[in-house]
């Protein structure tokens, strides 16, 4: 039992790092106060992670092995309704790690394992793109020129990487909040699958107009 306290105590330093981070930014975080927040000495915080920095790259780390499993899935879309659900769980993993998208810039200029890292992200958050196109396409729910995908699948990727960016710029004392999050999800979506209705078979383009229809009015509702 007492080997596994470690091990216990390094996951609770990245659970509280991680709700700090998402709260007030990164840079806006030392860690003294999430030693603080740990009620655990600065000595013992080291002791695990005895910088900064290695507690940005283990939550990226993390954050990585689940996008990649996610995006690993991207082949088994094959229409509106499985887009539609791919998309809102790719938002939901990237707001429970918003702060890397919150502060991604300064980040990538400060940290080189980020910046290495997120390269391949976009990379294969690109490809997955591609993967979910080819899927619609086959299956009959999209027709889009090959010389289309591309840029397409690009323009998603964009959305899809600063769409936190433009919730934080639109609204910025609020757009990161635990209360703001089901909205900010459902625009993420929306906007993103929303460059493909011009390659939406009829059906398909109805039912995406549907289902954006049915899941925010509740939201809405629920909000005001």
């Amino acid at each position: 039992m007492a080997k596994k306290a470690p091990r216990r105590t390094a996951e609770r330093i990245l659970e509280v790092t991680l709700d700090l981070f998402n709260r007030f930014g990164e840079p806006n975080v030392s860690t003294t106060l999430i030693s603080a927040e740990l009620s655990i000495s600065p000595g013992n915080l080291y002791y695990h992670y005895p910088a900064k920095e290695e507690l940005i790259n283990a939550l990226f780390d993390r954050y990585e092995r689940g996008l990649n499993e996610l995006l690993n899935a991207s082949d088994g879309v094959r229409d509106v309704e499985d887009a539609w659900f791919f998309m809102h769980s790719l938002f939901e993993l990237i707001w429970e790690h918003r702060f890397l998208y919150r502060d991604l810039n300064d980040l990538l200029s400060n940290n080189r394992h980020l910046e290495t890292h997120f390269q391949s992200v976009l990379k294969h958050k690109t490809r997955a793109i591609r993967a979910l196109l080819d899927g619609m396409a086959q299956s009959g729910a999209l027709q889009i020129d090959s010389r289309e995908a591309e840029p397409t699948a690009t323009s998603m990727v964009v959305v899809l990487t600063y769409w936190l960016s433009f919730e934080y710029v639109r609204d910025p004392r609020h757009a990161l909040e635990a209360e703001s999050a089901q909205m900010a999800l459902l625009r993420g979506a929306h906007h993103v699958l929303n460059l493909l209705l011009p390659y939406l078979e009829p059906g398909q383009r109805l039912h995406l107009l549907n289902l954006v229809s049915a899941y925010s009015q509740p939201a809405a509702g629920a909000a005001g």
